[in-house]
């Protein structure tokens, strides 16, 4: 019995993909002239949790936020040099990245390792300059997908989509937005075992960003 459980325990190993080894839930939507990204806390490997606050969601300008699902050590690689192709773009053209052009810039990132790619999902929300919402997902290679109501990556994903279809409204405040984004990325999360505990919900308006923790199932 204990030598059947040793091959089953091998062939779940052989057949999981790295994308789902540390877990995560990042969705992405849009409200009327706002724009909101949520995502959850865990950092664990495969089924064993190991950390309950790491960060998934990053600032990268005033207006504009990514979140990162896939392997935890691409996720901080490409976080650094997302920032720092930030910093050379802001010296060089003396202006703030927009959302759009941001998203082309992590999309030619992720393609030119397309043959030893960073094992990692990217969701992209931002207000353009003209207070617009934007949102955006990838997949590993940097092929983008754009939508007007909401984008979801991580292991989450089904979960994701099928609260989120009933959830979404167009032309939500600020408020709402954010009451939305949290219950969705909570009711998801609490049916994925490699994704919870707890998140955070950044909401971007025009004059301001709301960022609120969530506390979620300790399961």
């Amino acid at each position: 019995n204990a030598e059947y459980m040793g091959v089953l325990l091998h062939l779940t190993l052989a057949h999981m993909s790295i994308m789902a080894y540390n877990g995560a839930a990042i969705v992405a939507m849009v409200g009327k002239n706002c724009v909101g990204i949520a995502a959850d806390k865990r950092y664990g490997i495969q089924q064993q949790t190991v950390g309950t606050n790491f960060q998934k969601v990053f600032q990268m300008t005033d207006k504009t936020f990514i979140g990162l699902a896939g392997l935890a050590t691409d996720v901080q690689t490409l976080h650094e040099k997302f920032k720092f192709r930030i910093n050379m773009y802001r010296l060089k053209e003396e202006r703030e990245i927009q959302p759009k052009v941001f998203s082309n810039l992590v999309s030619t990132i992720l393609y030119e390792r397309r043959f030893g790619p960073f094992f990692v999902e990217p969701v992209i929300a931002g207000l353009e300059s003209d207070n617009t919402p934007f949102i955006c997902a990838m997949d590993l290679i940097g092929a983008p997908v754009y939508a007007e109501d909401f984008v979801v990556a991580g292991t989450a994903t089904e979960q994701l989509y099928g609260v989120c279809e009933t959830f979404y409204k167009p032309d939500m405040e600020p408020e709402e937005l954010f009451e939305t984004l949290a219950q969705c990325l909570l009711s998801s999360v609490d049916r994925d075992c490699l994704a919870g505990w707890g998140g955070v919900v950044h909401v971007i308006t025009p004059d301001q960003v709301i960022t609120r923790s969530l506390k979620g199932r300790q399961d």
